[in-house]
């Protein structure tokens, strides 16, 4: 019931914010200012965008989605990105969710797509790998479905020096502890996850955006994405 009356909800909710200091991306939505939310994090009170929401959808508005007949695919994506990728109609978008709990149009196994090989122009796999447990295998799905020439943008939560896994932890309490989150099996480090992408032969471009914790569209700092090329 929530979900269904979620834009409604919002627009009451974001009355509250009325100004013109900040702008999501997203939306387009002018607000005076962000919500601070988990992890230090911020929440665009018009459409509920994340920081990394804004900063993925400011990168392929300005750097893919200029190109018409992209074939895009998307894992998991917030409702707000799937609602605003919908309605770009330059682009075949199709979003997919294993579990069902977020707004797709496909419910596929990562490690085991029904995809034909070269499908895709284009992936978004954002905060996906480390709930995977054959993340290698997950990788490789990836690559084989990515077309030649195409470009996955890949994003985790990230520590510093090697990846910390353990198959030993399996309660969701310890999950929590160890990996910061109940579903989480891993945490990547950015050279750990960039060395397991070429093992399966992408190559890697890690870019780090820097200095922008108090900037106009809401975006994080010290935020690193990788752009995975076949």
């Amino acid at each position: 019931m929530i979900l269904n009356n979620e834009l409604l909800l919002r627009k009451i909710y974001a009355s509250a914010f009325i100004g013109n200091k900040y702008q999501c991306p997203v939306c387009e939505k002018k607000t005076r200012k962000f919500i601070p939310v988990f992890e230090n994090d911020l929440m665009c009170p018009h459409c509920g965008s994340l920081s990394r929401n804004r900063r993925l959808y400011h990168v392929l508005l300005k750097e893919f989605f200029l190109k018409d007949n992209l074939n895009v695919l998307d894992f998991s994506p917030s409702r707000c990105l799937y609602r605003k990728f919908k309605g770009i109609t330059s682009i075949q978008y199709t979003a997919n969710d294993f579990c069902g709990e977020f707004m797709a149009d496909k419910h596929m196994d990562i490690t085991n797509m029904n995809e034909p090989d070269n499908s895709f122009d284009l992936i978004i796999c954002y905060h996906i790998l480390e709930h995977i447990k054959n993340d290698i295998q997950a990788m490789s799905e990836l690559f084989r479905v990515l077309k030649p020439g195409g470009t996955a943008i890949i994003q985790t939560p990230f520590k510093e020096n090697d990846i910390y896994e353990n198959n030993q932890i399996t309660s969701r309490e310890e999950q929590k502890i160890h990996f910061g989150q109940e579903d989480h099996l891993r945490i990547y480090s950015v050279k750990g996850l960039c060395q397991r992408l070429e093992q399966v032969y992408f190559k890697t471009e890690v870019r780090t955006y820097k200095d922008e914790s108090q900037n106009y569209f809401g975006f994080s700092n010290n935020e690193h994405i990788l752009f995975c090329k076949k």
